[in-house]
């Protein structure tokens, strides 16, 4: 394992910013579909794995590289559980909640310690990237939870986490126990390089500064290796002195102190929670209206019908989606797939008002949208699929 340094740090947010950007141009913008992203990454992280475990020392670029595929990976898990499955968020954070906290138990019935630096056999190194890996699932279900189901958005996302973090590290030079102090941060790194991701990713319509994924991973990816090369030259990360014998932990107070820190964070969570979405149910703020285009043939475009839905009116969102299929129609592909990110843009910025009204309505009619979206930004666009996919949504839509 790798010394606990500042860049230890840098390169774990590098990472799970990646992992949130990566996830999402493989996803979407190469049009591979969360099944096959999830199926060529698991296998990758099988591979990353294999030579890991099988290293007798540290290595920078090996480790950083497996930590970047579980952060893809993880993202992936909750994706698809939200997405393919349909679990709510709030679920998903309790599920991968519940998991890294009997992870955690089973490690400390085992092996009496969870640090780090104690990771010196297999059966530890095996408890470690599990833990690992249900930290990104389960910092990428709290940062969609706090950003997109209650509203909140990137900036104000990612400023919360940052306090907890900077509040937490405080909390450890007073005597807080470093190694709860440490796993806590490591979690919150997760929803922290998201937040960064999806804010340079993300249209400024989603208030974001429009970077793309492709570039924003592309920026973060030549940081992470340009930041391994340092470390692997330098060792500056390589723990010191004889790392072949289990470490004691100095610090006693460990079990009472995880008590009172989890129940704090539950209680303070769970507060924030029922005040947010008491305020979002209240809030009977109308759509915004969005400007429809001349339809094909230069006539312009019809208004739509107000209709009702469990969702209140979507009239806006059925005007976009019948605004893309007249493009396709008129047989201007280009219209019609950039006609389409609005319907991304305005359907993410009514999640937070929309889904608490119906949950199960808001995932049936985000399901098509994310057909519809795959369909029209395929490399390979297939107009039949895409207009199949286009009136499915308006049936939805009703």
């Amino acid at each position: 394992m790798p010394e606990v340094t500042l860049y230890f740090w840098l390169i774990k947010v590098l990472c799970t910013t990646v992992g949130e950007t990566a996830a999402d141009f493989l996803n979407v913008d190469l049009g591979f579909g969360l099944s096959g992203v999830s199926l060529v990454t698991g296998a990758l992280l099988v591979v990353a794995l294999v030579f890991q475990f099988r290293a007798t020392r540290y290595i920078a670029g090996l480790y950083w590289l497996t930590v970047a595929i579980v952060s893809v990976f993880g993202t992936l898990v909750t994706d698809n559980l939200t997405d393919n499955v349909g679990l709510p968020l709030e679920a998903s954070t309790l599920v991968f909640g519940v998991l890294l906290a009997v992870t955690f138990v089973v490690w400390y019935a085992s092996e009496k310690t969870l640090s780090i630096h104690s990771i010196v056999t297999r059966r530890r190194e095996t408890f470690y990237w599990l833990a690992i890996l249900f930290t990104f699932a389960l910092g990428t279900a709290t940062g969609d939870l706090m950003a997109e189901v209650l509203g909140l958005g990137y900036l104000v996302t990612g400023a919360i986490v940052v306090a907890l973090i900077a509040v937490t590290a405080i909390a450890w030079r007073l005597g807080l126990h470093p190694v709860l102090a440490f796993w806590f941060i490591y979690v919150l790194t997760r929803p922290l390089g998201a937040s960064l991701g999806d804010y340079l990713s993300q249209p400024s319509s989603l208030g974001g500064l429009g970077l793309g994924a492709t570039v924003t991973s592309l920026i973060f990816v030549a940081a992470i290796i340009v930041t391994v090369v340092y470390l692997s030259a330098t060792k500056a990360d390589v723990v010191s002195g004889d790392t072949t014998a289990p470490v004691d932990e100095p610090v006693r107070g460990g079990m009472w102190q995880t008590t009172v820190f989890l129940a704090v964070i539950l209680v303070a969570g769970g507060v924030g929670y029922t005040l947010r979405t008491a305020a979002l149910q209240g809030d009977s703020s109308p759509q915004v209206p969005v400007a429809l285009p001349p339809v094909p043939g230069g006539g312009p475009a019809q208004p739509v019908p107000v209709r009702t839905s469990p969702l209140g009116d979507l009239s806006m969102f059925r005007g976009i989606t019948q605004d893309t299929l007249n493009l396709l129609d008129g047989g201007n592909q280009a219209g019609a797939t950039n006609r389409v990110d609005d319907l991304e843009i305005q359907w993410d910025n009514a999640e937070a008002r929309l889904k608490p009204k119906d949950k199960a309505e808001w995932t049936k009619v985000d399901g098509r949208i994310d057909k519809v979206l795959r369909a029209l930004r395929a490399t390979s666009p297939d107009q039949a699929a895409e207009k199949d996919a286009l009136t499915a949504l308006l049936a939805t839509l009703g």
